[in-house]
């Protein structure tokens, strides 16, 4: 799930080198150099194409960063670039040595909830965790298909249309792997009738996982691209209400 980050007021266009950008694009996960990036911007801007043609198309996905304040030198940079291109400013991408590059910052695993429930900011830690950390979010991903196959199967014949069932299955992942971070034991596989029926016996869910899910079918609600329909909304919140109900009752030994 994307969340909007600002830029503060110090917000400055400006090109630092090539050797700068080189490393702001590969922390951000582009395979492009400084090299492509200009090549790009020239021809875009020789077809009469905006900025906003050419800088989303820099990323396979969408960019990572390891602080906002790396987001923040990598665009100043890049829209530093266009201008000088706009401007018909000679552009040297040869400085001489490399200066070092930005380290990363590992990502940092939330401490565990156990043997208690999670609040809203160990559901913020967890959210933050599973989207810096590439190969964990992977792991968990791997996790979830693996041990929660019957519920998954469940969902496949739940008659969603694409977008409810893409919304509906990348949420309950999610919801799964913050579990699992916090409840070290981990979670047992879920009866997939679960989807079928509310369960009257299962022990209430924690708040905090209620409003994530529900700040999460907010935005697919609200998407510019492809918003959910108000009745399919429904049988995905019910879906999603249930399958969370069903994890929070897998966890072991609760």
């Amino acid at each position: 799930m994307s969340r909007s980050r600002g830029r503060g007021t110090d917000f400055i266009h400006h090109f630092e080198g090539a050797q700068a950008l080189d490393g702001l694009l590969e922390l951000s996960g582009s395979t492009c150099t400084t090299a492509e990036v200009l090549a790009r911007m020239r021809a875009a801007q020789a077809e009469g194409k905006p900025r906003d043609a050419v800088i989303p198309g820099l990323f396979p996905g969408e960019p990572r960063f390891p602080s906002p304040e790396l987001a923040r030198q990598l665009f100043q940079n890049l829209l530093g670039l266009w201008e000088l291109v706009e401007e018909g400013v000679p552009v040297r991408l040869d400085e001489g040595p490399r200066p070092p590059r930005p380290k990363k910052v590992k990502p940092v695993r939330p401490s565990p909830f156990a043997p208690g429930e999670p609040g809203g900011e160990f559901v913020e830690a967890a959210w933050r965790y599973l989207e810096d950390d590439e190969k964990e979010r992977t792991r968990r991903e791997h996790a979830f298909e693996n041990r929660q196959d019957a519920l998954l199967g469940a969902l496949d014949g739940a008659g969603l249309t694409d977008e409810g069932y893409v919304v509906a299955r990348h949420l309950l992942f999610e919801l799964h792997a913050m579990l699992e971070l916090g409840w070290p034991p981990g979670l047992a596989s879920v009866d997939p009738a679960v989807l079928e029926r509310e369960d009257t016996e299962a022990p209430p869910v924690p708040q905090a996982l209620t409003a994530y899910a529900e700040e999460a079918l907010f935005e697919a609600e609200q998407d510019e691209e492809r918003p959910l329909s108000a009745e399919e909304l429904a049988r995905v919140r019910t879906l999603v209400r249930r399958g969370l109900a069903g994890l929070w009752r897998a966890r072991k030994g609760s």
